[in-house]
């Protein structure tokens, strides 16, 4: 919804070439601004305002609301309810300040350093999301635990700069398979019954990335303003609803790990 009277808004062909990544998106774009004309475009309506809000209104309620969904006094280990709180919020974070700065003055340099934090939130949230499944699913065996979380952490490490690094949508996709592949084998543990965690979490967590993975191939196959160009310029365009899909893909993660967290309060290992 718009308040203010925006400036004159551009067409794909006359926006700046590094803002040029849609071409099925024709026209709603703003021209180059400063900080504080990007600040003030969240008041009128532009092609952008629907990926800020998508996730800056969820972004709000994640930081208020889940630090009270959370049963802090529940948790035998804190770590890992600070870490998923943090990997809810990181993806929502970076995509919002990208979106709402993506047209800044200082072009293409700062454009990049934006979508760099854009990734990094999207990797935080696969790296730091998973260190609780990865934990919950091997509490039995502390040692294998210990390796494994540091093996996730190094290997994301290097996820992340692929990401920042990739020229292209599918490449930078790519960059998080491997992520994806890792917790399905965690998955796989639990299914087979030699990994721990709550008989219930493991359905989120499969519900959880059945719809990241979903948003992702929405977003690169551009689906559905491809179809009818210039139609989707301001709403229910692929990135749109990809924003929808993983916030909806973070409520599952939430669940999924507020249930181990709660079952390893209660379980005892055999050995114990």
């Amino acid at each position: 919804m718009a308040f203010l009277n925006g400036p004159r808004l551009l067409d794909w062909a006359n926006s700046p070439p590094h803002l040029q990544f849609n071409k099925y998106v024709l026209t709603g774009y703003r021209p180059i601004s400063s900080v504080q004309e990007c600040i003030k475009s969240l008041f009128y309506l532009h092609n952008e305002l629907g990926n800020i809000y998508t996730h800056g209104i969820p972004l709000l309620c994640f930081l208020v609301l889940l630090p009270l969904n959370i049963p802090w006094s529940q948790i035998s280990v804190m770590w890992l309810g600070v870490v998923h709180f943090l990997a809810c919020l990181s993806p929502q974070l970076g995509s919002v300040v990208y979106h709402l700065f993506m047209n800044h003055e200082g072009g293409e340099p700062i454009y990049k350093t934006l979508l760099t934090l854009d990734m990094c939130g999207i990797c935080m949230i696969n790296t730091l999301g998973a260190l609780p499944i990865v934990y919950s699913t091997l509490l039995c065996y502390p040692f294998t635990r210990t390796v494994a979380l540091l093996i996730y952490i190094l290997l994301s490490s290097y996820a992340i700069y692929c990401a920042i690094t990739a020229r292209s949508r599918v490449r930078r996709l790519r960059s998080f398979a491997w992520q994806a592949l890792f917790r399905f084998s965690f998955f796989l543990l639990r299914w087979i019954g030699v990994g721990g965690g709550s008989p219930t979490s493991l359905r989120h967590f499969l519900t959880m990335d059945a719809l990241a993975v979903l948003g992702g191939v929405i977003n690169i196959t551009r689906i559905p303003e491809r179809f009818r160009p210039g139609l989707f310029d301001y709403w229910c365009n692929s990135h749109q609803i990809m924003h929808v899909l993983v916030v909806v893909s973070i409520l599952y993660l939430h669940w999924g790990v507020l249930d181990d967290l709660l079952w390893i309060n209660t379980y005892h290992c055999p050995s114990d």
